[in-house]
């Protein structure tokens, strides 16, 4: 009977998967998000707060599962910086690099850890956590099989996704968001690669590699991480990769080898037997000799020899060159070659490969997240990154983060009719707005080069909306994509390194690698605010051809902010002034803020007032009094001398000390005439 169940069971799905059209009525929802990993609880929580039809499937009992098991060796890289000195919750969010977004202060990870790279574990808590205090609509023990299309006019798309879970139930969304990150362990294929342990099974236990000579093929931070975890116990490790070292304190790419795993390259470079080696992997071999230890040869060399001879006869490179540097025997090959991927539940109707070499490791996206062969498809996550790949950081959660907020705002507009959230101020405020923006913003900092602030100006510029965190590579369809208007100008805000600063092969440790006089700006090698001026919103060719290595098209203007040691771009003279002068320029206005008497003194003295005065003192708001103010008037015959007519300021004796200020409005009676016509003469 138990071998009756094993056949029918895989053959009912079958069916199911097939006849799914003929199952009747769907569970339907809005939003489908495949996976309870940060990136699916981190939209789950957004489309929660926003009160929508939503549900997210996990194949686990538990969310984050993938934290139960890797890092393998349980130390996150990820850095959990308790303490900055700050009490503004965004800047921390720079130096946090595992909190997901919430409106729940508890929910920070530095509640779940003192640890500055914290144990897996903690992250398992805090997910755990995440998706119980906040009420996210999970169902766990749910492993979706297949995903495919269905026609349909009445869908937001012109179509649903039909999911099948493993025992045959269907589900049908509306928009689906897939946050299962890369599951599938890449593997090169070449003679003798079965030989290798995958970094997903091997020991983790230093005593299983005591005396041992271990081959490590990649060059990760698992491998490294691998390397690291037994470095005192072996006779030596070599590590094989067919490319060189990628230092991330040298690309500013946090996916490339952090410092906390590189003990190798000391002993490497000490030369205390430990070794790095380049090859690709595809032009070797490896054979195993009688006694059970693994030699590396070349392909060549196989493909030469009679596939029947015993592997004690088949040639190594050592026959002909005897200081062959891999010419010892190892005892333990490991494979830490990096992830995938899962594109086996896709149905082809949803295209989400090409099949180039690149769309192996992850799906093909748009600039937006959207699947490029699907509508309503969005990819999240550490499977999103193709995007920024070994440019940005969102293939981690410090990135992410921002990256899944942005698609969930793209989402309430294109579904919902919400625009893209803005704040409105008066030009006035635009210096103010940017500076804050640039020193506290967490987004902006850490998705660098991909999400970008954006100020769309009104009309005469007496206005403008402040829009955070776009996606730059959409800029031509802003309109569209947040439904706000770009018809009188724009700014960009973006956070950029210096365009040589950054590379395998750079020395970021060069003299003089700080810039620091605000002429020199343009050279800054750190970190730093660039602000783009456009008079018109750029077309979509514009953005697809623009020069190399510039992230948007060439702009009207652009001003960077001198790189600043501390981050801290406040300096009045260094920073501020400099920024103002680029937007007065590019504005051709004044957006210095004036005493109420100097607003008096430019009325009578210029045609054109600088918008802070307009928008105070000739909106009538009135001005404050000061005896010199008053003086002013009285000469100008704009004011009557209530002093020399034995007239008193009503209700004065209410009024304050005579150091204070006091307000009144001057707006009364003749004296509007009189301020009307003096206008008209200037």
């Amino acid at each position: 009977m138990g071998l009756s169940a094993a056949f029918w069971a895989p053959l009912g799905l079958l069916l199911s998967l097939a006849l799914h059209p003929a199952l009747g009525t769907h569970t339907h929802r809005d939003y489908c998000v495949l996976g309870a990993g940060p990136a699916g609880l981190q939209m789950a929580a957004f489309l929660h707060r926003a009160g929508r039809d939503y549900q997210v499937f996990e194949r686990a009992p538990a969310p984050g599962s993938f934290f139960t098991h890797y890092p393998r060796h349980r130390k996150l890289i990820s850095i959990n910086k308790r303490y900055t000195g700050r009490d503004n919750a965004e800047f921390n969010l720079r130096h946090d690099w595992n909190s997901l977004l919430s409106h729940d202060p508890w929910l920070l990870f530095r509640h779940y850890s003192r640890a500055y790279f914290p144990d897996a574990g903690d992250m398992v808590r805090y997910l755990r956590d995440f998706a119980n205090r906040l009420g996210l609509h999970v169902q766990y023990n749910t492993d979706i099989v297949h995903v495919t299309l269905e026609k349909d006019r009445r869908a937001w798309n012109g179509h649903y996704f039909i999911l099948t879970n493993q025992k045959g139930q269907v589900y049908q969304c509306s928009v689906l968001l897939v946050a299962t990150g890369l599951s599938v362990p890449n593997q090169v294929d070449f003679p003798g690669s079965e030989y290798a342990e995958g970094y997903e099974s091997v020991s983790v236990d230093p005593e299983d590699f005591v005396g041992q000579n271990v081959l490590i093929l990649g060059r990760g931070n698992s491998a490294f991480e691998t390397a690291e975890s037994i470095l005192g116990v072996t006779n030596f490790i070599h590590m094989l990769s067919r490319s060189r070292v990628r230092l991330s304190w040298a690309t500013h790419y946090v996916g490339d080898l952090r410092a906390i795993n590189n003990g190798l390259l000391d002993t490497y470079q000490l030369k205390s037997l430990d070794g790095l080696l380049e090859s690709d992997l595809r032009d070797l071999a490896i054979v195993k000799d009688a006694k059970g230890k693994f030699h590396i040869t070349l392909k060549f060399f196989l493909e030469e020899t009679n596939a029947s001879q015993s592997a004690d006869s088949i040639p190594l490179p050592q026959d002909d060159n005897d200081n062959f540097a891999m010419r010892v025997a190892y005892d333990r090959v490991i494979r830490c070659l990096g992830w995938n991927f899962n594109f086996s539940i896709f149905n082809q109707s949803l295209r989400l490969s090409s099949g180039s070499k690149f769309s192996k490791k992850y799906p093909l996206i748009r600039a937006s997240y959207e699947s490029k062969g699907s509508r309503g498809l969005f990819i999240l996550g550490t499977a999103s990154h193709s995007v920024d790949y070994r440019k940005s950081a969102g293939g981690f959660i410090h990135g992410f983060r921002y990256t899944v907020r942005a698609v969930h705002r793209l989402l309430e507009h294109r579904h919902h009719g919400i625009a893209w959230p803005c704040t409105e101020h008066p030009i006035t405020q635009l210096t103010n707005s940017i500076i804050r923006r640039v020193n506290e913003a967490s987004g902006l900092y850490q998705m660098f080069g991909v999400l970008a602030d954006v100020i769309l100006l009104k009309e005469n510029a007496t206005m403008f909306e402040y829009l955070e965190e776009f996606p730059m590579q959409m800029l031509a369809q802003l309109e569209t994509l947040t439904g706000r208007m770009a018809k009188h100008g724009l700014f960009i805000i973006n956070m950029e390194y210096g365009k040589n600063f950054s590379g395998p092969d750079k020395d970021v440790f060069f003299h003089d690698r700080s810039v620091g006089h605000t002429e020199d700006a343009w050279q800054s090698n750190f970190l730093h605010p660039v602000i783009y001026y456009y008079r018109h919103l750029p077309t979509e060719q514009e953005v697809r051809f623009r020069p190399a290595h510039w992230p948007l098209p060439r702009p009207t203007a652009i001003h960077h902010i001198v790189e600043d040691f501390l981050t801290d771009w406040t300096a009045p003279v260094g920073h501020i002034l400099p920024l103002r002068r680029f937007l007065e320029n590019c504005l051709d206005t004044d957006l210095r803020s004036f005493y109420a008497e100097s607003c008096f003194l430019f009325t009578l003295t210029r045609q054109k007032l600088p918008p802070f005065c307009q928008q105070g003192y000739l909106q009538m708001q009135g001005l404050v009094s000061t005896k010199s103010l008053r003086e002013h008037g009285v000469e100008s015959r704009l004011l009557r001398d209530y002093a020399t007519m034995g007239q008193v300021l009503e209700d004065s004796s209410q009024q304050p000390d005579d150091h204070e200020p006091v307000r009144h409005t001057l707006a009364t009676g003749h004296l509007i005439q009189s301020l009307d016509s003096n206008k008209e003469e200037l």
